[in-house]
């Protein structure tokens, strides 16, 4: 998985970070104020951008988290069967066979934007 180390507070809402090895996106993000016995703790809530389950994390704001490394990218759909559907990269012009999230309507032809993770994709 391609991933870098970040300190948690440098992580904000909308941004990745991986949580029980998946790779979710922040929702929410909370810190609290340092107490007696400690350092100040951030709490992010987050959901996995390729699974779709909730999950959520504590942590000292100075410690080390691992963000994975996403891509964005652009494709052309070629053609539609059931609930599968095959893209062409507009980069690299690599066919790849995608499942096709239910409330996306495409149609051969149409470019879409999808995250790439390694070997997971996501049509948005």
């Amino acid at each position: 998985m391609a991933k870098q180390q970040q300190e948690v507070r440098d992580l904000q809402e909308g941004s990745y970070v991986i949580i029980d090895d998946a790779a979710c996106k922040i929702n929410a993000y909370s810190t609290a104020k340092p107490g007696k016995h400690g350092s100040a703790k951030a709490r992010i809530e987050a959901q996995g951008v390729f699974d779709g389950k909730k999950r959520s994390l504590s942590q000292p704001v100075d410690a080390k988290i691992w963000v994975p490394i996403i891509e964005r990218k652009q494709g052309q759909v070629v053609s539609v069967d059931g609930d599968d559907m095959q893209v062409m990269d507009l980069e690299t012009y690599e066919t790849i066979t995608m499942r096709m999230p239910e409330d996306v309507d495409a149609s051969p032809d149409e470019n879409i934007e999808y995250l790439e993770m390694e070997d997971q994709r996501k049509i948005i």
